[in-house]
Order: structure tokens, then C-alpha cells, then sequence
């Protein structure tokens, strides 16, 4: 079993920059694949980033790409999301994940075996 706790979000002004944080616990965090994924209301959850359990390789939606990045602390059992030039399209619930066996290219949220609580992010105008 993995937990997974995220932290970070809250209302930010569109430019504006929020970092995410994604503590887990439980299996060993080293050997994990790591997503960000975000719901908007009214919308599917979506794929945004995603890391190696390296941390050597990186994913991302083209609709974030250039603006934000994924990070992790093996350290620490930790992964970030930093996100910058934020836009009001970017406001949903930020969801961490974990994937024990796939690669971070994998985009599809079935696939991941463990989910944090979120957290939500508003970008206003």
C-alpha cells in the first residue's frame, strides 16, 4: 500500500506560480512511477505530468508543457509539481499518483494503482 498526501494549492492570479507537493508513504517510493492528473468540474480527469522513478525521464500534456515541471525527492519520498504562467484553464483539483509497474510515458489514470485526496488550484483572471 501507498498513501499519498498532497499539498501546495490554493488561489493564485493567472501569471501567477504555484508549486505542488506529493508526499507518500508505505512501499518503497524509490520504485515508483509518479503522475500529476487534474478534474476540472464538469470535466474527466486528465493526465499532466509525469516522472521516472529515476526521476531522470519526464512527461507532459502538451497544454502544460514549457510551463510546468515534475521533480521528485527520493530522499524525502516527495514529488513536485512546479507551475508557472499559470491561466484560469489550468483551475481543477490536482490529483498525485502512483504507478507501481508502468512507465511514465503512460497517460492513462486507470493505470495507476494509488491516488492522493487532491488538492485544488484556482487561477483567477
Amino acid at each position: 500500500q501507498v498513501q499519498l498526501v498532497e499539498s501546495g494549492g490554493g488561489l493564485v492570479q493567472a501569471g501567477g506560480s504555484l508549486r505542488l507537493s506529493c508526499a507518500a508513504s508505505g512501499r518503497t517510493f524509490s520504485s515508483l512511477t509518479m503522475g500529476w492528473f487534474r478534474q476540472a468540474p464538469g470535466k474527466e480527469r486528465e493526465f499532466v505530468a509525469a516522472i521516472s522513478w529515476t526521476g531522470g525521464s519526464t512527461s507532459f500534456a502538451d497544454s502544460v508543457k514549457g510551463r510546468f515541471t515534475i521533480s521528485r525527492d527520493n530522499a524525502k519520498n516527495t514529488v513536485y509539481l512546479q507551475m508557472n504562467s499559470l491561466k484560469p484553464e489550468d483551475t481543477a483539483v490536482y490529483y498525485c499518483a502512483a504507478d507501481q509497474y508502468g512507465s511514465f510515458r503512460n497517460r492513462n489514470s486507470g493505470t495507476y494503482d494509488y491516488w492522493g485526496q487532491g488538492t485544488q488550484v484556482t487561477v483567477s483572471s
